[in-house]
């Protein structure tokens, strides 16, 4: 799907949303004992979102009823927060974004994951030049990492030379993709790459990692319904603040992210899970206090860049980093 298109789909969505919202969205209760009950939606859970489920389970223990619900989309999860069926999200940073420019009631307020995301070739591919006509594979025009690749290829590639963009799907499918020898590079997550390596094929190397060529640049955050943070600050200080603490212990012993694993995703296979865990600690990609002002204004900026938001937005205006700073 076009940048373009992606936009006015959920700014329509959006629309709607708003309309109901002004009827009254029911997903947050105050209860007699002070405490709260209210829905985070999850997008797809992976490796990723087990601190998150973590954390609710500690915001749990403190009293308070959480309700989890997956969703297939994060346009979905954007839709429910801006209607204030949903409290707290997190995923692609971007519909975020899209939806806080169009004045939804979103700010976000914390990070998921660093930018894990590298180009990875076969033998022979050793920068942007060599993919000129070449079968590169995405999964959609409006994905972060081809708006990524897109930015590189401009700034590295030779005058009039970029890759021939295959639309093709996830990232597993894509690796796939790439050991059949259908394609000549594509974006890869950590989690395909050390699939990769672990065919037994050989001759595949990374072209570029974006986690250092775009250091600034957060695709996937956690964001929240404004009123829900303005209303109960010290549930989401509580949220916060475990996230915090569960990437914390990731860093300090990667095993601990295993055991999560094994907690909430128990059909993930499990042979993987270790080495992908060991390189998410190695790659310091685990810090839920990472965002800052700058970064922020970095990754909004990387959007505008690439044609998903409109030139203007502020960090201040899409983020409320106060329980990031008090967590830290």
């Amino acid at each position: 799907m076009h940048a373009g298109t992606h936009t006015r789909l959920l700014a329509a969505a959006l629309a709607a949303a708003f309309t109901l919202a002004a009827c009254g969205g029911g997903g947050t209760e105050t209860n007699a004992d002070g405490t709260v009950s209210f829905t985070v939606a999850v997008i797809e859970p992976d490796i990723t979102t087990v601190p998150i489920l973590a954390a609710i389970d500690a915001v749990r223990q403190a009293g308070h009823e959480v309700k989890v619900v997956e969703l297939a989309e994060p346009e979905l999860a954007i839709e429910g927060l801006a209607k204030g069926d949903y409290a707290i999200s997190a995923e692609a940073t971007s519909p975020a974004l899209i939806a806080i420019q169009q004045d939804a009631p979103i700010k976000i307020i914390a990070d998921v994951i660093g930018n894990q995301w590298a180009v990875y070739g076969k033998s022979g591919i050793a920068g942007c030049d060599d993919l000129n006509g070449r079968p590169f594979g995405i999964f959609s025009e409006g994905a972060v990492a081809t708006a990524m690749v897109k930015e590189w290829v401009g700034a590295q590639c030779g005058a009039g030379k970029k890759p021939n963009y295959l639309t093709i799907g996830g990232s597993d499918v894509r690796a796939q993709a790439l050991l059949a020898g259908e394609i000549d590079a594509t974006p890869l997550e950590i989690s395909d790459v050390v699939t990769l390596e672990a065919s037994g094929k050989t001759g595949f190397t990374q072209v570029v990692d974006f986690g250092k060529s775009l250091p600034d640049v957060h695709p996937q955050t956690v964001y929240a319904n404004a009123e829900f943070i303005g209303e109960h600050k010290d549930v989401t200080q509580a949220f916060v603040t475990a996230l915090v603490q569960e990437h914390k212990k990731i860093n300090a012993d990667p095993r601990y992210l295993v055991g999560l694993v094994a907690k909430y995703l128990p059909d993930e296979e499990a042979g993987s899970v270790a080495e992908v865990a060991k390189r998410y600690v190695d790659a310091k990609l685990f810090d839920a206090a990472a965002l800052t002002d700058q970064n922020m204004q970095g990754t909004i900026d990387f959007f505008a860049r690439a044609g998903v938001l409109e030139k203007g937005l502020k960090a201040s205006d899409a983020a409320d980093l106060s329980f990031v700073k008090a967590a830290a």
